[in-house]
């Protein structure tokens, strides 16, 4: 990786603008889930230490260039105070003369919290006057932020065109590890699992990765397309009609490198897991749906994690979040994470799931960008990344 980072700058007594991901659930005013927070912690803590005078940015939620109280970030300081051990403050601006004063007030390892910058519309619109706002706060950039690095927004790419050094925090710098090892020297064989509703949100990922992937392990909603694609009848079960033909040319290119289920458990609707059977065959009846891989299924793709070298997972192999109709989610991310590879996780509903499953903390690394994940896949540039220093 020749992205510079935070090791490679010298930040004491320095003014430090992080970007990191603070988009985390709010419940009754009070953070719900902590995860994203932790994760940026490393970053944040190496800067105190080095004597560096700390102020974060962050969006929380769409709240489309208004200001909206119920998406503030302040909660977020709250919790950042209790881990860091420390006091962090807090300004109800993230530009302008407050946010300056607030962040020139700052000592050697004192942190400020500015307010989402998605309150401003500059933010989305990547507004150079924004990113100059922004800029006026720091002698140094870091992003830490995977979740948005493919997006070009202000606070992650037109700040970072002005601001110099412009560095990667811990956070992001592991992300780049680990996907561009599986790009570009993954250790063999390397084995995609993936799920989740729709094929095209990861047709890209697929043609992209295709020479470079050694097995591919398709369930979920994306599976029916592909089984549509060979002529089987899936009932009712999600079809993307739209991508029927270029399912087919990953098929015909991809041979025997693509695993499909054979069998299903199938019901009515998913919420009604009372009307559940399996089918031991790839096709369904009408007036039902597939909602989970079926048990020879589980066996195949359980099998095809054992020995991997790599293995990337993202997607659910069904509803998982019904009980019903969570046994081959959870037998295959146990699978992951038994495998004794390099496994790399990355989507919403994937944490999730390995969280349920209780196999997060053994997977080698959680991604904290579904879709950032997919682009850098895709072999496309993430453009908060491409702007960064380069060793």
């Amino acid at each position: 990786m020749d992205v510079k980072t935070i090791d490679d700058v010298d930040v004491a007594g320095k003014r430090v603008l992080v970007r990191a991901d603070l988009n985390v659930p709010l419940k009754d005013g009070r953070v719900a889930d902590e995860t994203r927070i932790v994760a940026t912690l490393p970053t944040v803590r190496k800067l105190i230490g080095d004597g560096a005078r700390v102020i974060i940015c962050s969006h929380l939620g769409r709240p489309k260039g208004e200001v909206r109280p119920e998406l503030s970030l302040r909660p977020v300081a709250a919790v950042l105070s209790e881990k860091l051990g420390r006091d962090v403050a807090f300004v109800e601006t993230c530009v302008g003369a407050e946010a300056e004063e607030a962040a020139n007030r700052l000592a050697r390892g004192d942190v400020l919290l500015l307010e989402n910058t998605r309150f401003r519309p500059g933010e989305t619109e990547n507004d150079p006057s924004f990113a100059k706002g922004l800029a006026a706060l720091a002698d140094v950039f870091v992003d830490d932020a995977f979740g948005t690095a493919h997006r070009k927004h202000a606070s992650n790419y037109g700040v970072a065109e002005v601001v110099k050094p412009a560095v990667a925090g811990y956070l992001l710098a592991k992300e780049i590890q680990y996907f561009d090892q599986l790009l570009k020297n993954p250790p063999r064989p390397l084995v995609f699992v993936l799920g989740g509703a729709k094929l095209s949100t990861k047709l890209a990922v697929v043609t992209n990765m295709l020479a470079t992937v050694d097995h591919f392990l398709i369930g979920g909603g994306m599976a029916y397309t592909f089984l549509k694609a060979q002529g089987y009848n899936v009932g009712s079960s999600l079809v993307e009609d739209d991508f029927l033909a270029d399912a087919k040319n990953v098929l015909a290119e991809a041979g025997d490198k693509v695993e499909l289920p054979g069998d299903h458990v199938i019901a009515k609707a998913p919420d009604e897991p009372a009307s559940a059977r399996a089918v031991d065959c790839p096709s369904i009846p009408e007036g039902y749906m597939g909602v989970d891989i079926g048990s020879e299924t589980v066996q195949r793709f359980t099998a095809g994690t054992v020995g991997a070298g790599a293995i990337f997972w993202n997607g659910p192999m069904g509803v998982f979040e019904v009980a019903a109709f969570a046994d081959g989610t959870e037998a295959v991310a146990r699978a992951i994470a038994e495998s004794g590879a390099v496994t790399v996780a990355g989507g919403g509903e994937t944490v999730q799931a390995a969280r349920q499953f209780g196999v997060a903390e053994r997977l080698s690394h959680i991604s904290t960008g579904g879709g950032a994940s997919l682009k850098y896949l895709e072999g496309k540039p993430l453009a908060a990344i491409e702007i960064l220093d380069r060793k």
